[in-house]
């Protein structure tokens, strides 16, 4: 989300008041007071499309008149949009935007949250799918054709005549021999690293250029961003394991967020942390206490769904 941090901590405190007992109308008229802001409202809509995917606010008759006081400031189409994300976790907001996620739905192979796979392909190839993530693999005798909808797929190509390429939002990826490479789509990029061999990277709408063995090249559907180092520790993955190599503590934690339902935020006061080590993935809760303890932090768990890592001495 690029929202302000502090205004999505607001957010959720609201939500958290208004889901609870006790809450009075003095409190639901301050929550239409701070609501009434525009950047309030949007920090307010994305802590909505998340709980419906764990507390739907059609549960609660308040909430969902919270919904309807929002949907009002909109114009009409993305007021269907928005009432139909609530039920659908957002999905129908990536389908407007051209995400085509009915195709992600319906893929060969397709992984949950939290959740690594792999496959042997039938001509000699391995493939791992990293959370949350779906490919098509449609393999004829003239090529081997992969499209990868959402999320990371890690690929052990075999070497054989046949060409291998994989589609993805940006464009394209392929090679004709062994490779072993990495894809990864967000963001709107496409981000590949190559662990070795060669691959070819092509956006939609331009040119080629080829990746060798340690490089890593991110393009959207035209131009390629400055190619990097490719990190060796990404593929970590594969084996359950967050891998960090004295990695900035936020982006250890938008990382992470991907093995989770939810959101999970760090305190920008704290994000310049340095984190190190090989980490479960399988226990992502473990991992916070974890570093909770050897980073001197604090994991407010503000609802189930919610968590933020902040100093542990919080300022009032």
């Amino acid at each position: 989300m690029s929202l302000d941090y502090r205004v999505l901590q607001c957010a959720a405190e609201w939500f958290a008041v208004l889901q609870s007992d006790n809450v009075s109308d003095s409190d639901r008229q301050a929550w239409r007071r701070w609501l009434s802001d525009p950047e309030h409202a949007r920090a307010w809509q994305g802590v909505e499309q998340i709980s419906g995917r764990f507390e739907p606010l059609a549960r609660d008759p308040f909430g969902a008149k919270a919904s309807s006081l929002m949907q009002r400031r909109q114009p009409s189409r993305r007021q269907a949009l928005k009432a139909l994300s609530v039920v659908f976790g957002g999905g129908v907001l990536a389908l407007a935007s051209g995400a085509m996620p009915w195709r992600s739905w319906t893929a060969d192979q397709r992984t949950a949250v939290g959740e690594v796979r792999d496959w042997q392909l039938p001509e000699g190839s391995h493939l791992w799918l990293n959370t949350d993530s779906a490919v098509d693999v449609a393999f004829d005798d003239q090529r081997r054709r992969l499209s990868l909808y959402r999320g990371e797929l890690l690929l052990q190509a075999s070497d054989e005549r046949r060409p291998l390429s994989l589609r993805t939002a940006a464009g394209r990826v392929m090679t004709k021999g062994a490779a072993r490479f990495s894809v990864l789509q967000r963001d709107g990029l496409t981000q590949l690293s190559v662990f070795g061999g060669s691959v070819e990277a092509r956006p939609a709408n331009g040119h080629a250029r080829m990746a060798l063995q340690g490089q890593q090249l991110s393009f959207d559907d035209r131009r390629f961003e400055e190619e990097r180092p490719a990190q060796m520790g990404r593929q970590a993955w594969v084996r359950g394991v967050l891998l960090a190599d004295n990695m900035r503590l936020d982006d250890f934690i938008t990382e992470l967020n991907r093995y989770r339902q939810g959101y999970l935020g760090c305190d920008p006061r704290i994000a310049g942390l340095r984190v190190v080590g090989a980490y479960p993935l399988a226990d992502t809760e473990r991992v916070l206490d974890v570093l909770a303890s050897t980073l001197s932090l604090r994991v407010n768990r503000r609802l189930a769904w919610w968590v933020t890592l902040e100093p542990a001495q919080a300022e009032a």
